[in-house]
């Protein structure tokens, strides 16, 4: 949606820096930086967003009988379109409690549940797919994930085919370059630098 992506230029939730790139915890340097926690606190955007994602869900994954939010950015937006949907909400802690039951997923999950997970991005799946892991070993049936937004690299697409999943975005990397061109949040060159990270992140490696 070109809408959502000029709302995360809008707000800041998505920053491009092609010439002093970001460092990611993987030590790759990348020219954008997405925080699309920044989004909660737009009253309109994050409606728009749970009308995109509860949508687009619905048309790709019908059978739906679970949303679930992975922790910590997943969790708001789940909510907002597991109610929209009238659907059950779980959410996915990133490991078992240290105390207590020891729990990883909040919330009834019935054995055999037709589950989507959502995220509030994605960059090469990794954290997601731990969290499906985790749905799957508590009995799910994990039909899918969703999100905001997707770098769009190569790894993201390699990950989810080995686990032969599914996954649904909003709007993406090249998505978001071609609004921020139009709204001249960028230029030409930079575009250009931009379009080559994503097709090879690995060279920016510090």
């Amino acid at each position: 949606m070109k809408k959502i992506a000029k709302d995360l230029l809008k707000i800041e939730a998505v920053k491009l820096s092609p010439e002093n790139p970001f460092t990611w915890a993987s030590g790759i340097k990348s020219p954008i930086y997405c925080d699309n926690r920044l989004t909660i606190s737009y009253p309109e955007i994050r409606k728009q967003i749970a009308d995109g994602l509860a949508k687009k869900i619905i048309e790709k994954f019908p059978d739906v009988e679970v949303i679930g939010g992975v922790a910590t950015a997943g969790i708001p937006h789940a909510t907002l379109v597991a109610e929209k949907l009238g659907l059950p909400l779980i959410y996915v802690r990133s490991k078992p409690k240290d105390h207590g039951r020891g729990k990883q997923i909040e919330g009834v999950l019935k054995p055999g549940a037709k589950t989507v997970l959502i995220d509030d991005l994605l960059s090469t799946g990794g954290s997601v797919l731990k969290a499906v892991d985790a749905a799957k070993g508590e009995g799910a049936d994990v039909i899918g994930v969703g999100a905001i937004f997707s770098y769009e690299l190569p790894a993201v697409y390699q990950n989810f085919e080995k686990k032969n999943l599914e996954f649904l975005t909003l709007t993406n990397y090249s998505e978001l370059i071609d609004q921020a061109l139009d709204m001249n949040y960028i230029t030409d060159s930079q575009v250009e630098i931009l379009k080559k990270w994503r097709e090879e992140p690995e060279d920016w490696i510090n």
